[in-house]
């Protein structure tokens, strides 16, 4: 295992860079130089991932029961900055939760992380924490804002603690001194699965400058490309288990491989069961926020003293959504199944629309999300359901095909007049993704500059959802990345 300290190898040695896979020729290296003659040991890259939505079996998963969760095109983007061998430093810079900290990589505990009963490998799979090591960090995580609030200090000691835990687990005090810097698209704390995006990225990232990846490229093999997801996939869920302390999984997993999963535990004394969904189609997607506060565990246990008084009833309801689930996995994965035909698209929805029905039979709704679902059926565009536990939180719309722009300009309107914000996102895209180098071609094949570097002011500066998005590459109602290459795999 590398410690971080090569620099990839460059195509004149013969050998594909492991994290390149972006065919760049030897004149866009050549042009990157130039332009960089005191260039870094390696080029700044990025990493992204996307959010989540449960589709289907909010709630009844809980209960042993099947649900369906989709990747969204809503999406954190990680960029990674290598530093000269004079500044053996490590910092995080994210901006949207206003956290900016910085550690002397030879001062971190590397000795209590790397003694023989300690030290994992890349390929490790970490299932629970060390208590152990966590006392280790927390000298260097106590330093992290000390002069904000308590509630703020929460949220930037648990990043920091997911962040030194996967550092010091994988790399080594030979580590090169790094800038990693966040912007995110997703809602936080909306149930869209944003610290599982954020813990992929880092993962991956980590990984990636340990040259412990191969691709992702066009033409890698499909087991080759699971392995890598699963390299990711493992790591991301030790950095959830620092944020959460028990997650899931699902999150972190639809995070990593995009598509969707079936998810299920019958057993909360093993693993869940994660069947992947590898060809679930990329399908159209309004996400709306109520913006109305909600709590997860309050749902659950209202739910739960509901299924107390009557347990014969809501074991039936909670039945039902299973089917629902079933059913909606076998309907997508039917060879007859098109995602650009209105009738495949009118079975999924019609499913949505039932999961909604038992969902509010259980008191989790809102008049908030209710609203949200009279305004899209009055318009006749579309599927409307709850996504996550419910009593706000954010609601997701099926769109049918075709709809007139001037019913989605008149939901707009009202959205925004009645304090709801709508994102128009895809449902069942890419998992992890790698821009490497951070640069965009601007379109043309006889550009020598190779296109626009992605720099941490640009990166920085870039103004909401719309600017990061515009700036490193995304554009069309797909979310299609320019320069961007993902770990894709499908079954067939």
């Amino acid at each position: 295992m590398s410690d971080g300290t090569d620099t990839p190898p460059s195509p004149s040695n013969g050998v594909t860079p492991s994290v390149n896979g972006n065919g760049l020729s030897a004149g866009h290296h050549r042009a990157m130089s130039l332009r960089r003659p005191s260039a870094p040991m390696a080029p700044a890259f990025m990493v992204s991932a996307p959010g989540k939505v449960i589709v289907f079996g909010e709630h009844s998963v809980v209960y042993g029961r099947a649900a369906i969760a989709a990747a969204i095109s809503l999406r954190s983007y990680l960029h990674v900055t290598t530093l000269s061998k004079s500044k053996h430093t490590v910092s995080l810079r994210f901006p949207d939760i206003d956290l900016t900290h910085t550690w002397d990589i030879d001062n971190l505990p590397w000795a209590a992380f790397h003694h023989p009963d300690k030290k994992k490998s890349y390929y490790s799979l970490v299932t629970e924490l060390d208590n152990d090591l966590l006392a280790a960090l927390q000298p260097h995580i106590d330093e992290v804002s000390p002069d904000r609030s308590e509630e703020i200090r929460k949220v930037h000691r648990s990043s920091a603690t997911a962040f030194l835990y996967l550092f010091l687990s994988l790399g080594s005090p030979r580590f090169p001194g790094s800038l990693y810097t966040l912007r995110s698209t997703i809602p936080i704390s909306a149930g869209l699965g944003s610290s599982a995006s954020i813990s992929v990225c880092l993962a991956a990232s980590l990984l990636l400058q340990l040259r412990t990846l191969s691709g992702p490229h066009p033409d890698q093999p499909s087991d080759e490309a699971r392995i890598q997801i699963e390299r990711i996939n493992r790591w991301a869920f030790v950095s959830e288990m620092c944020i959460h302390g028990n997650p899931s999984g699902v999150d972190n997993t639809v995070a990593s491989q995009g598509k969707a999963v079936v998810f299920q535990r019958t057993d909360y004394s093993k693993p869940p069961s994660v069947r992947p969904l590898w060809n679930f189609p990329e399908l159209p997607l309004l996400l709306v926020d109520t913006k109305q506060a909600k709590s997860t565990a309050h749902e659950v246990a209202k739910v739960g003293k509901l299924n107390k008084t009557h347990p014969k009833l809501v074991g039936t309801i909670l039945d039902a959504m299973h089917n629902v689930t079933d059913a909606a996995s076998e309907l997508i994965e039917e060879k007859s199944f098109d995602p650009k035909d209105g009738e495949s698209l009118r079975k999924v929805g019609e499913l949505m629309t039932i999961n909604h029905g038992l969902l509010n039979s259980l008191g989790v709704s809102h008049p908030r999300l209710e609203r949200v679902r009279e305004l899209v059926d009055h318009e006749g565009i579309g599927w409307t359901k709850l996504t996550g536990a419910g009593g706000g939180g954010c609601s997701i719309t099926l769109l049918k095909p075709d709809v007139q722009k001037e019913k989605l300009d008149t939901l707009d309107t009202r959205f925004e007049a009645e304090g709801y914000q709508k994102f128009s996102t895809t449902l069942g895209g890419d998992g992890v993704g790698v821009l490497w180098p951070a640069v965009l071609k601007n379109g043309l094949d006889e550009d020598e500059e190779g296109g626009m570097e992605i720099d941490v002011d640009l990166f920085l500066n870039a103004k909401g959802t719309e600017g990061v998005e515009q700036l490193v590459g995304v554009h069309g109602d797909g979310g299609e990345r320019e320069g961007w290459k993902f770990w894709r795999v499908e079954s067939e």
